[in-house]
């Protein structure tokens, strides 16, 4: 029997309640015990969601309150001291490392936070330190979660992250000088703890993910699978049966692993991004191990072609037999959002291409019953998907002449800048007129409360265009206002009438649908809701100018229009799977050059087009594929960015600065002034524009947006002067690490105000 398995699901519950509970709690709304119910409510009602669909393996500690990697940094005692010294409630340390911590005289930054691989989703980066010592916490989390759903009468699978990802994805903490990985010797007798604990607590199986696999590995990080499982390996009767799991990429270039791995119960690819991979891992399985075959996205919303995935599975069944086969979901669903029943106003002709997770639930259902006991079992089933297949290859949404025919009219002139950069700069610093160390924000303010229900009001109808439009022209005028008061130099609208940074651009763009629940977690308590691209994308009307125009019409000094450009558009969105890439990264740039224009036309002279995206598009590894990418994408943003004037100054912003390894990309999107995140990063990441003689503009973050505290002025300055070390004073921009849209009021203005003072500190120093 062919049985089914989901390797992960959403945690936000289906009007994300997960959100609203953790921000209720550090608001001190409800209590701690009160969280831990809500959560205990989350897990229950998901783990029964996929029961009813008829799972068979379901997956349990795939939960957490902020993110899971944080939750394994929590549950190995790997807490940097800076947390652990203040003997905080378990759930407060945990957030504190997540989030930061700045009450009762504990002032404490979160720890640095990244994409996971190429998705949207940030984790937690473990953060070890010399004489690192492991300890298995008291009632560990995936023991106490098997438990719950045993009691609830589920038996679950449970997932834990793999010791060699757990290392390999972490860094020494500032200061310190060891390797991560030559940690495993100490890690590996926890694990060991923690995997005897399942088998106790009654579990059979454990998913243990190592999705590492799919990268280039170090040599020392390629090594340390062997004495890893064969310390976790079938041979020890004391732990569950281990399904090692990758996804996000294929596994070929390290089947060197493999012996190391052969013992284990299982291994779980993915075989939606590389169904090509599939018959060389058949090749490398040990002769009893059973293959999970991952091939309904997790990644992305469109409904899985029934046809197409049986095949992939069938091919496997005839090398090892059913009982050796798996059907999968690709990777966790926590990348898609929870239920396509929550949409309401979806055009129904659309609706009937997407799968959200509860959807998908059942598709890997019907997958394994059609294999196993034959298509005619699930014949209603096959026939709707096949419908739905065909109707959205010829529908008239997909494809629009007009789009085709602008893109063939593209020449490689229109992807560049009149003149190189000196010259540019000439102009724009008599035109802008702007101090050395200038000061701006990266471009969204506090969403308030207020701004939130007005926007609600509007789109339920509740309050007219006029109305609207009237409170937004005074909540600009209120961010200028606030601006000048705080002195900087280079002002921005605000955003006030902005939902999402893609969502906005989604909802104005041809090509794009939207929804109204589809919210997917991105950090902590932080969703989004991607906007979808179902067919070709062009721009019908002007999207920012109007209220730039505005901004720019109430304010004294320069104002920044702000636009998302179009890798972070592609990137950010559920792109169509029907289409390369390259092609949809084009037609956003075309729709984005026509809005770049209009906003010089309309007196906006400095341009933010951000592309924080950039850099998790990036293909993980090395080599012809990831060069081919950054071609597409560089030329994408020059196209939507090449066609102002020299004296229009050109801004992109970054939120990872981990990017030497394609520095060159960077340095060839030709922008004026770019920004980055740079306040958990270590600074001598920015040697980089050393070694490379960058001659443009830099704006390095100097404080952390992500976290509600409010960092000192002495802080602030200790960062310029550590920047200061890399960076030029006349090419060094002041602000924060992005937008801050999830700050409050209170600690913007505090946090602005030292940012200021600190620049003109330095201002001052340098003009004497």
């Amino acid at each position: 029997m062919v049985q089914s398995s989901i390797l992960g699901f959403p945690r936000m519950g289906v009007n994300r309640d997960l959100k609203k509970a953790c921000e209720s709690y550090w608001a001190a709304k409800i209590s701690r015990d009160e969280l831990l119910a809500e959560g205990k409510r989350l897990r229950i009602e998901h783990w029964k969601i996929q029961q009813d669909a008829g799972v068979d393996l379901i997956p349990s500690n795939d939960f957490a309150y902020y993110d899971h990697v944080l939750d394994h940094i929590q549950m190995f005692n790997a807490i940097p001291e800076r947390y652990s010294k203040h003997s905080l409630d378990p759930i407060d340390e945990y957030f504190a490392m997540g989030r930061g911590h700045q009450k009762d005289g504990i002032d404490v930054p979160s720890l640095e936070m990244v994409k996971w691989f190429d998705s949207n989703y940030h984790y937690v980066k473990p953060t070890f330190q010399d004489g690192q010592t492991f300890k298995l916490a008291a009632d560990p989390k995936p023991i106490c979660e098997f438990q719950e759903a045993k009691e609830a009468g589920i038996v679950t699978r449970p997932v834990v992250l793999g010791p060699v990802s757990f290392l390999a994805l972490g860094k020494a903490d500032r200061g310190q000088s060891l390797d991560p990985i030559s940690l495993l010797d100490k890690l590996l007798p926890v694990y060991e703890e923690l995997l005897e604990g399942l088998k106790n607590a009654g579990a059979e199986t454990v998913q243990i993910d190592e999705p590492v696999l799919v990268f280039d590995l170090q040599p020392k990080v390629k090594a340390a699978f062997k004495p890893a499982y064969e310390k976790l390996s079938g041979t020890n009767s004391k732990i569950p049966k281990l399904v090692l799991a990758t996804y996000f990429g294929d596994i070929v270039h390290n089947f060197d692993v493999m012996p190391a791995v052969q013992s284990l119960y299982g291994l779980h690819v993915d075989l939606v991004r590389h169904p090509e991979q599939l018959d060389s891992v058949i090749g490398q399985l040990g002769s009893q191990q059973v293959l999970s075959c991952g091939v309904v996205d997790g990644r992305n919303i469109w409904k899985t072609n029934f046809k197409h995935a049986i095949e992939i599975v069938e091919t496997a069944i005839q090398k090892l037999g059913k009982d050796r086969v798996l059907v999968a979901t690709s990777s966790s669903l926590l990348h898609v959002p929870h239920t396509l029943d929550s949409e309401k106003k979806l055009p129904e002709e659309v609706k009937d291409w997407f799968a959200f997770a509860v959807q998908k639930a059942t598709e890997v259902t019907v997958i394994a019953k059609a294999v196993t006991e034959g298509p005619a079992t699930v014949r209603d089933h096959l026939e709707a998907n096949a419908k739905s297949m065909r109707a959205r290859a010829s529908s008239s949404r997909t494809n629009d002449p007009k789009v085709k025919e602008r893109q063939q009219q593209v020449t490689e002139d229109m992807h560049n800048r009149r003149n190189p950069f000196p010259t540019r700069y000439a102009q724009q610093k008599q035109h802008l007129n702007l101090p050395m160390f200038p000061t701006t924000t990266i471009g969204s303010f506090p969403q308030t409360k207020e701004i939130r229900v007005q926007r609600n009001k509007f789109t339920k109808g509740d309050i007219s265009a006029d109305e609207y439009a009237r409170f937004i022209e005074k909540e600009i005028e209120d961010n200028v206002k606030i601006q000048e008061e705080l002195d900087l130099d280079v002002f921005v609208h605000g955003e006030p009438e902005r939902n999402d940074m893609v969502q906005y651009f989604g909802e104005r763009l041809d090509g794009y649908v939207f929804t109204t629940h589809a919210w997917v977690q991105s950090y902590g308590s932080r969703c989004v809701r991607p906007p979808i691209i179902v067919g070709d994308v062009s721009r019908p009307a002007p999207m920012t100018v109007k209220e730039s125009k505005y901004a720019a019409s109430v304010s004294k000094k320069p104002m920044k229009g702000m636009l998302t450009g179009p890798i972070t558009c592609l990137r950010w969105s559920f792109p169509r799977d029907d289409v390369h890439q390259s092609v949809q990264a084009q037609q956003l740039a075309l729709a984005l050059r026509d809005e770049v224009l209009d906003l010089e036309a309309a007196g906006i002279y400095v341009i933010q087009v951000d592309e924080p995206a950039l850099r998790e598009g990036l293909p993980l590894r090395a080599g012809t594929e990831r060069e081919k990418y950054l071609s597409w994408a560089v030329k994408s943003f020059r196209l939507s960015t090449a066609g102002v004037a020299d004296s229009t100054q050109v801004h992109s912003h970054f939120c990872y600065s981990e990017f030497q390894d394609f520095f060159h990309a960077i340095a060839a999107l030709d922008a004026d002034v770019l920004s980055i995140e740079n306040s958990k990063s270590d600074a001598k990441l920015l040697k980089v524009f050393v070694s490379e003689a960058y001659e443009r503009h830099i704006g390095p973050g100097v404080y952390d947006i992500h976290s509600p505290r409010v960092p000192s002025q002495q802080e602030i300055r200790e960062r310029i002067d550590e920047m200061l070390r890399y960076l030029r004073p006349e090419q060094l921009w002041v602000n924060p690490d992005c937008g801050l849209k999830t700050r409050g009021w209170t600690e913007t203005k505090a946090a602005l105000t030292n940012l200021v003072g600190a620049a003109k500190e330095f201002r001052a120093k340098y003009a004497n």
